[in-house]
């Protein structure tokens, strides 16, 4: 089992990762490299940032990687939930509790704390985090609830869990200039989750499809030997 759950893992999210990465570079990359442009003139270069991949080959290789490593997290995540909650792991309910990963990290996020480009305005970066897995763990629990506990009570429960984080309200920024243009910003927000939805769908089909196609292949072999 452990084996099977690694490959699949691992393979789910190394074609999932690839993909969104493609993806990434027609979508979200222009946008950033656009943002830096108005952040470099607006605060220089005075400030020692670092190593940071050059620009070109080396920055789309980094990118892909840590989006491969995001898509691999997200299949495991997403396998192991629903191994502990006993679901049949299959393409449809694969997609369906894919979905709801992303309505946790990155609707419910998304509400409070829109993905930002650089130069935007800035905000405690803990404090940011913080929020955040509050808000993805509260929308998990709370469509946990809805969806798979019946009565009245479960369901409310589920609906304060969801609300809870939207009520303390994300942190806001110190200062709320900005130097990347409103309407860069707003693309860059609306891309970015409609990459974060594909991420999440496209894991949670691969997943489903090689779970199927591995447990379809154990069971020939069994029943040959």
């Amino acid at each position: 089992m452990i084996q099977r759950v690694l490959a699949i893992g691992l393979i789910a999210g190394l074609v999932a990762g690839l993909a969104v990465a493609a993806l990434q570079h027609v979508t979200t990359t222009p946008l950033i490299l656009a943002a830096e442009v108005y952040e470099t003139a607006q605060h220089g270069h005075d400030e020692d940032e670092g190593w940071k991949p050059t620009e070109g080959l080396q920055r789309t290789a980094a990118t892909s990687v840590a989006t491969v490593a995001t898509a691999c997290g997200y299949a495991f995540v997403l396998i192991g939930l629903m191994l502990a909650a006993g679901e049949a792991i299959e393409p449809r309910r694969a997609v369906a509790w894919a979905a709801c990963g992303f309505a946790s990290t990155g609707l419910a996020t998304g509400l409070g704390l829109a993905p930002q480009l650089p130069g935007a305005a800035e905000t405690d970066v803990v404090m940011r985090q913080i929020w955040w897995v509050f808000a993805a763990g509260a929308t998990s629990a709370g469509l946990f609830l809805l969806l798979r506990r019946e009565g009245a009570i479960a369901k409310i429960i589920g609906l304060l869990a969801m609300a809870a984080p939207h009520l303390v309200g994300a942190p806001k920024p110190a200062t709320p200039e900005s130097a990347v243009p409103a309407e860069l910003a707003a693309r860059f927000a609306a891309s970015s989750l409609a990459v974060h939805a594909v991420v999440w769908v496209l894991t949670g089909a691969l997943v489903g499809l090689l779970w199927r196609e591995f447990s379809g292949r154990e069971s020939k072999a069994a029943s040959e030997g």
